[in-house]
């Protein structure tokens, strides 16, 4: 809580001190993120269930008023457990009665993620002929790779959400966003098929979901008298 607090109180007063670039426009933003993560897996089937500490490093790349690239480092806290669900889950697929599973989960996701984001409307701070807007919804589509460490698995996950963003200055930026991050692995809660029933695609996979609420940085501005990038 401290980091966070000495990284908020860092971004307002760089940007009191950039008054100098009002009629710049910015290559890119730096930030982070923090808020909720949950599985949905073997062990929770619930959305927001078991949900836990999640956080990322965010960096943006602007390509224009509409559209930017961003790439995401992401943590996420995973519990759950097997106990007291209505699914049977034995510990071998020939198990009955007694030998039912009870398997508690409790472990880390870290993800990679690059994404497009598509804005509704076009995002900036200069008013004017160019009709930007300071608040913005978005759409968010891409790639990751992730590794889960209660099965020590390795896989790659199609991220997709939404989210919206607000211009709180000139270079300063507050987000609030939803991804799902679908996996083809089952591997990552610890458990792999085990009802014995292994599917193909995503379906009966392990996937997992952020909530964050994000603030950052523009940087690198772009030269506002010339017509080059």
């Amino acid at each position: 809580m401290r980091i966070l607090t000495f990284f908020i109180a860092f971004l307002l007063a760089a940007s009191q001190l950039s008054a100098q670039d009002d009629d710049a426009e910015y290559r890119m933003e730096l930030g982070a993120g923090v808020g909720l993560a949950f599985g949905l897996n073997d062990c929770n089937s619930a959305w927001f269930g078991s949900s836990n500490v999640g956080g990322a490093l965010v960096s943006r790349f602007i390509l224009n008023p509409r559209m930017a690239v961003k790439v995401n480092l992401g943590y996420g806290r995973l519990d759950g457990t097997t106990e007291g669900r209505s699914d049977f889950y034995p510990a071998n697929p020939d198990a009955s009665g007694p030998a039912r599973l009870n398997y508690q989960l409790s472990g880390d996701i870290f993800d990679l993620s690059a994404l497009y984001e598509l804005h509704f409307l076009p995002y900036g701070f200069t008013r004017g002929y160019q009709g930007y807007r300071r608040v913005t919804p978005y759409l968010q589509m891409g790639f990751g790779l992730t590794y889960g460490t209660a099965g020590k698995a390795f896989t790659c996950n199609i991220p997709l959400g939404v989210g919206v963003k607000f211009k709180a200055s000139r270079r300063l930026n507050l987000g609030l966003e939803w991804r799902m991050h679908l996996t083809p692995s089952d591997k990552l809660d610890g458990l792999e098929a085990p009802l014995g029933i292994k599917s193909m695609g995503f379906r009966n996979k392990d996937h997992y979901s952020f909530t964050l609420f994000t603030l950052t940085y523009d940087l690198a501005p772009r030269c506002p008298t010339c017509n080059r990038d």
